[in-house]
């Protein structure tokens, strides 16, 4: 367990009000944050923790779950296109929501007040890579197998720092090709553009592609 039960500071206090669901965070800024400062960082963890703690029922927790991870969704709408090529972008702001997420349900739990201390708070702030999942669909379990992914910001090609193994298809439910897949990649916040408009690009061993268009100036 990473976190501790000791009350936040009186920065922590003054947080923002939200409304139940659908409510909007104001945001210093419109484009993917490569540097946040701690206060940054603790309005984050106040975005992700007070829809979850105000989640009352499984619905409201799905709910919740569903909209953070359209915040932050780059390429189709699996709501539209349940087999269009997309990708989740964890960004810093994403995952400092998501622990905020976490520290309301382990709140609820052990019914008492349970917050992330300072220290993993910033290493969140002083990741130097963004994660990306990688979903898309295939004609058989490991269509997969060996993807590799790039971004293209005008003329210039964006290699990831590292690409994670692809996951063994599961059934596709939907309608579209039989098989469904994920794989994770992360990409040096060096090494890109974080306000540009972005092409991704998805390789395939037998040398197929797939792509899809992404404005990171709307991404959180």
């Amino acid at each position: 367990m990473f976190f501790g039960s000791h009350r936040r500071s009186s920065v922590l206090a003054c947080c923002a009000v939200l409304g139940v669901f659908g409510a909007t965070v104001p945001q210093t800024a419109s484009a993917i944050d490569v540097k946040l400062t701690m206060e940054e960082a603790q309005k984050a963890l106040e975005a992700g923790r007070i829809p979850m703690e105000k989640a009352n029922s499984p619905e409201e927790v799905k709910k919740v779950l569903q909209q953070a991870s359209l915040a932050t969704r780059i390429g189709s709408d699996p709501e539209k296109d349940s087999c269009g090529a997309s990708a989740i972008l964890r960004t810093k702001r994403f995952r400092l929501e998501a622990f905020g997420r976490q520290e309301a349900a382990e709140s609820k739990k052990q019914k008492k007040e349970i917050r992330m201390p300072d220290e993993f708070i910033k290493k969140v702030v002083e990741m130097p890579n963004m994660e990306i999942e990688v979903q898309l669909c295939g004609d058989d379990e490991y269509f997969a197998e060996g993807a590799q992914v790039a971004f293209q910001q005008g003329s210039k090609n964006i290699k990831p720092v590292d690409v994670s193994p692809a996951e063994k298809g599961r059934k596709n439910d939907g309608q579209g090709p039989a098989y469904r897949s994920r794989f994770t990649a992360r990409f040096a916040y060096e090494s890109f553009d974080p306000n540009a408009k972005t092409k991704v690009i998805v390789f395939f061993p037998d040398g197929k592609t797939s792509e899809f268009d992404a404005d990171f100036s709307k991404v959180r």
